[in-house]
């Protein structure tokens, strides 16, 4: 196994890049390489399936931001920035003691489904499982008057995975505004668009990541649309011992999200 190279891992202006890791089925996580807050929260699930996931996800993130950053995972500090809603200590997630240049990065993870976004602008990510017809039901009203709209307008079999691509969508930019998800998701517009349509948010490029059928995902980069690159994770990246290398990546252009696979 081996770490990923500092050329595989190099981030310039206007580029994104996301990581897709599914958690393994066996093996032991790199519990040890969490902090005192993370190794509490892990505790606290009652399932052990969800604080596996929590713990995969937790020690991805680390192991890819160490090595952005030629820093062991253990050896990061996080911390929170300030609301710019309230002012509150809950904003988007930052390094402390990186220094200058410290990459912007956004975690998420759903059911088996994790994605962790990277870039030098600010960014947020989410994703999140297909729900059942009767929770899109009950959640509906959470959604912009426009978005109920043009929900409303599709038939049974289509509202389940539109309202996850919606609710992907309105996470990942609350998240990479600071603001987070509580209260404000009927506030911003971010569906299909129109001539008679909202606006969406100014000054942000949100886009769908391509995640399978059981998941909507999707990313929100402050500035013109990024340059992204999208690369799977094999999930031993998240047992003990050194990361291994990313699988082959694929990227697309997410002004106009064509897809193309590279060497």
């Amino acid at each position: 196994m081996r770490t990923p190279s500092s050329r595989e891992l190099l981030l310039g202006d206007g580029e994104l890049e996301l990581w897709l890791l599914t958690p393994p089925r066996q093996g032991a996580l790199a519990f040890d390489e969490l902090d005192e807050s993370e190794r509490r929260r892990a505790d606290a699930f009652r399932r052990h399936a969800d604080r596996a996931l929590y713990v995969a996800a937790h020690v991805a993130l680390r192991r890819l931001l160490g090595a952005y950053l030629r820093t062991p995972a253990k050896e990061l500090a996080f911390a929170r920035a300030d609301c710019p809603r309230c002012g509150g200590p809950h904003g988007r997630p930052v390094l402390t003691g990186a220094g200058p240049g410290a990459p912007h990065f956004s975690l998420s993870h759903s059911r088996g489904a994790v994605l962790i976004g990277v870039a030098r602008a600010p960014v947020g990510v989410d994703v999140e499982r297909v729900p059942g017809p009767e929770r899109v039901e009950l959640c509906r009203s959470a959604l912009h008057p426009y978005e109920q709209r043009e929900l409303a307008a599709l038939g049974a079999r289509e509202r389940p995975p539109f309202f996850a691509r919606l609710w992907a969508r309105k996470e990942a930019f609350l998240k990479g505004t600071g603001v987070g998800v509580g209260g404000w998701t009927s506030e911003v517009y971010l569906g299909e668009g129109g001539p008679d349509a909202p606006p969406r948010p100014d000054g942000w490029s949100v886009l769908d990541v391509p995640y399978g059928p059981r998941h909507a995902a999707s990313a929100a980069f402050r500035g013109p649309a990024p340059r992204t690159v999208v690369r799977r994770l094999p999930p031993e990246a998240v047992l003990g011992g050194d990361m291994p290398g990313p699988a082959p990546a694929f990227a697309f252009d997410a002004r106009d999200t064509r897809e193309e696979e590279l060497p």
